[in-house]
């Protein structure tokens, strides 16, 4: 079995579980602030060619498309892939099946390359986010989001990995600063989920706002961005 396959497999039972914790009160709460951070940074434009590598069951391939760009989306698992194109169906997008450390696509060929929660299973950091920069244009902007190895979140997912859950025992978060480490481009990193997992909705907004007003690294969702030279 090849390393491809064995991260194919991983995913594979996981879209219905990986949409449905979306729609539960903090879950929306989570894409909403994430959804947000992420827009910011890759500022999608009408007509632009943006691709979305490991791109799940398109939870956020449909904030892109919002904004009218054309997106491709790549993903490992063929289960995952089917949700999002059955759920990106009529939008002007096409779905690949493939491997982020071997990008099926020619040079230069995006606009911009975004990547959401993929990276914290390819432990070679670094080609990864060395294939999307070649894929991408000259002057292109290439954003990635994971988990930040900071947050409590990440401790909590580390203690479920010691309990044998199949899905985090794979996992590997970084920091802010490892993140940066990752391309040797200067870029911008934020974060974002500074509430909890088991927080009141109601009282998550303001954590959030006090949290963004002091420009914590410790937030859950950890975003970079580089511009290529």
């Amino acid at each position: 079995m090849t390393h491809a396959k064995r991260k194919e497999e991983l995913f594979d039972h996981w879209p219905e579980a990986y949409d449905q914790w979306f729609t539960t009160p903090i879950g929306s709460l989570v894409k909403k602030y994430e959804a947000g951070l992420l827009m910011d940074l890759l500022r999608p434009r009408p007509g632009e060619f943006i691709l979305d590598a490991g791109c799940g069951t398109g939870i956020f391939t449909l904030d892109l498309l919002s904004h009218g760009s054309h997106v491709i989306g790549l993903d490992i698992s063929l289960p995952m892939a089917m949700r999002a194109s059955e759920k990106l169906r009529g939008y002007p997008f096409q779905m690949v099946l493939g491997d982020m450390l071997s990008l099926p696509f020619p040079e230069n060929l995006f606009d911009k390359a975004v990547s959401v929660t993929a990276l914290e299973f390819i432990e070679d950091g670094k080609s990864a986010v060395r294939e999307l920069f070649r894929v991408t244009k000259k002057r292109g902007c290439i954003v990635v989001a994971t988990l930040n190895s900071l947050s409590p979140w990440a401790s909590r997912r580390r203690a479920k990995a010691k309990q044998n859950h199949t899905l985090f025992e794979k996992a590997i978060f970084r920091s802010s600063d490892e993140l940066r480490s990752l391309a040797p481009a200067e870029g911008v990193v934020k974060t974002a989920i500074h509430f909890q997992k088991e927080e009141d909705p109601n009282h998550a907004d303001e954590i959030e706002r006090e949290g963004n007003q002091k420009n914590l690294d410790t937030g859950a969702f950890v975003v970079m961005r580089w511009e290529k030279p």
